[in-house]
C-alpha cells in the first residue's frame, strides 16, 4: 500500500514538472522568437518620445516652399511636398495669410507631419515616409442652416448688424441687394429696420461664413423694400426680385461708392469753398478716404478719362437712353479705363482723390440726361426686367412662402 502511494506521488510530481516546463517554453517562445504565435500576449514596454507641432504664419506673397523653409524645413523636402500637394488638388498659387499651416517635429527635430488647410472645407495632411511625403486630402461638407436675422438702426447699419451678433459681411450683401433702389449713404435713418433669411454655413458646429440671402426686407420712412432671391431655370443665376417678380438689378446703381457719406448735395446755389460766391453744384459729393474704389453705376462707354481742369482727374461715361455720368477729383484712373473702352456696371473705373479744385478727398459725382445735369438721388432710372410665364408663376409661389416665413420668424 505504501509503495502504491509513493508511486502516485511520483506521477503527480512528474506531471507538475511537465506543466512548468511547458509554461517556460511558451514564455521562451514569446521572447526569443518574435515571429511565433503569442498566446497569451506578452507585456509591451515602450518609451514615449515627445513631438511638437508649430503653426506657420503665412506672410503676404509667401509660397508654400518659402513659408516652410523659413520654419526650418529643407528646401528639397519643401519642394517635394509642394509638388505632391499640388497633385492632390491644392491651389498653392493662392496662399493667403488666413490659411492654416502647421509642422509637427519629432524628438530629433525631423519633420514628420505637415498640415495645410486653405479653407474650413478642405485640408491636406502630409506624413513623412521612407519613400517621401504621403499626402491625404480631407473634405468637410458644409452644414447649411437658414436663419432669420433682424435689427434696428440707431447709429449705423454696421453697428445694427453687429448688435445682433452678425458679421459686417451681411451688411455689404444686403446693401448690394438694394443698391439700385436705395442709397444707404444718403437715405439711412435712425429707426430704420431690417430683417432677412440667410444661409449660414457650418463646419461641424462651428460657423464659417454666410451662403445666399433667401429674402431681405428694409423698412425706412414708412417704405418697405423687399428682395427675394430666385434662380430662373434659364440661366440658373441667383438674383433678387421684388414681390411681383421684377428684377432689382436696375440699369443704374444709386451710388458709385459702396458705403460712404454725402458731404454736399445737388443744388443750384451753394457757396463755393474755393472760388467764393454762390454757384450751382449740380453733383453729389461723397466724402471717402483716399484710394476708395469708384464704380461705374451702369454699363456704358468711356468718353473721357484724364485731367479736366478744376475737375481734376475725371472719367465720363455714356450710357443708353441718353444718360451720362461723370466722376471727378479722382486720385487716378483704373488700369485699362480710357476713351472708347466699354465698362460694366460695378466695374472699378478710378479711385477717390482730391485733384483739381478740392479741399479734401471726395468724389464729385454727376448724372446727365440728354445733356442736362439731373439730381442722381431723385432721378427715376430704367426699371429691371420682369420674370414672365411659368418662371413668374414659380417665383410668386416661392416669394409668398419666403416672405411668409420671414414675417412669422421676425415680425416688424
Amino acid at each position: 500500500m505504501r509503495l502504491e502511494v509513493m508511486r502516485m506521488r511520483l506521477v503527480v510530481a512528474l506531471a507538475l514538472v511537465a506543466v512548468s516546463l511547458t509554461s517556460l517554453a511558451a514564455v521562451t517562445r514569446v521572447y526569443l522568437w518574435p515571429g511565433a504565435p503569442v498566446e497569451p500576449p506578452a507585456p509591451e514596454f515602450r518609451t514615449s518620445f515627445p513631438s511638437t507641432t508649430r503653426s506657420v504664419r503665412i506672410r503676404p506673397g509667401d509660397s508654400l516652399v518659402s513659408a516652410l523653409a523659413r520654419e526650418g524645413l529643407a528646401a528639397r523636402a519643401a519642394g517635394e511636398l509642394a509638388e505632391r500637394l499640388a497633385r492632390k488638388g491644392a491651389q498653392l498659387k493662392k496662399l493667403r495669410p488666413v490659411d492654416e499651416l502647421a509642422i509637427t517635429w519629432n524628438f530629433r527635430q525631423e519633420p514628420i507631419l505637415v498640415r495645410y488647410a486653405p479653407s474650413s472645407w478642405v485640408s491636406f495632411t502630409a506624413a513623412a515616409r521612407p519613400g517621401g511625403w504621403e499626402v491625404t486630402r480631407s473634405e468637410t461638407e458644409p452644414r447649411v442652416r437658414v436663419a432669420a436675422v433682424s435689427g434696428e438702426v440707431y447709429r449705423s447699419l454696421f453697428e445694427a448688424i453687429e448688435a445682433v451678433g452678425e458679421s459686417p459681411q451681411l451688411v455689404l450683401a444686403m446693401v448690394e441687394i438694394f443698391s439700385s433702389d436705395f442709397d444707404f449713404t444718403a437715405d439711412t435713418r435712425r429707426g430704420d429696420r431690417f430683417r432677412l433669411l440667410v444661409e449660414k454655413r457650418y463646419a461641424g458646429d462651428t460657423f464659417v461664413n454666410y451662403g445666399r440671402i433667401v429674402v431681405a426686407q428694409y423698412l425706412s420712412s414708412g417704405q418697405t423694400l423687399s428682395g427675394v432671391g430666385f434662380a430662373p431655370a434659364g440661366d440658373g443665376r441667383w438674383g433678387f426680385y421684388d414681390p411681383e417678380g421684377r428684377s432689382l438689378k436696375k440699369s443704374f446703381l444709386k451710388s458709385p461708392l459702396e458705403f460712404t457719406r454725402i458731404t454736399s448735395g445737388f443744388t443750384y446755389a451753394r457757396p463755393h469753398p474755393i472760388l467764393g460766391g454762390v454757384r450751382p453744384h449740380l453733383a453729389i459729393d461723397y466724402g471717402a478716404p483716399m484710394g476708395t474704389p469708384v464704380r461705374a453705376v451702369a454699363d456704358g462707354v468711356v468718353t473721357t478719362a484724364g485731367w479736366d481742369g478744376g475737375n481734376g482727374i475725371s472719367v465720363t461715361i455714356r450710357h443708353r437712353s441718353g444718360f451720362g455720368t461723370m466722376y471727378n477729383h479722382l486720385s487716378k484712373v483704373a488700369g485699362g479705363v480710357r476713351r472708347g473702352v466699354r465698362v460694366s456696371q460695378r466695374e472699378v473705373i478710378g479711385f477717390v482723390g482730391m485733384t483739381g479744385l478740392a479741399t479734401g478727398p471726395h468724389l464729385d459725382y454727376r448724372v446727365s440726361r440728354h445733356g442736362q445735369f439731373v439730381n442722381p438721388l431723385s432721378e427715376k432710372f430704367i426699371p429691371g426686367e420682369p420674370l414672365a410665364g411659368a418662371e413668374r408663376v414659380r417665383f410668386l409661389e416661392h416669394a409668398r412662402a419666403s416672405l411668409g416665413r420671414l414675417a412669422a420668424d421676425k415680425p416688424f
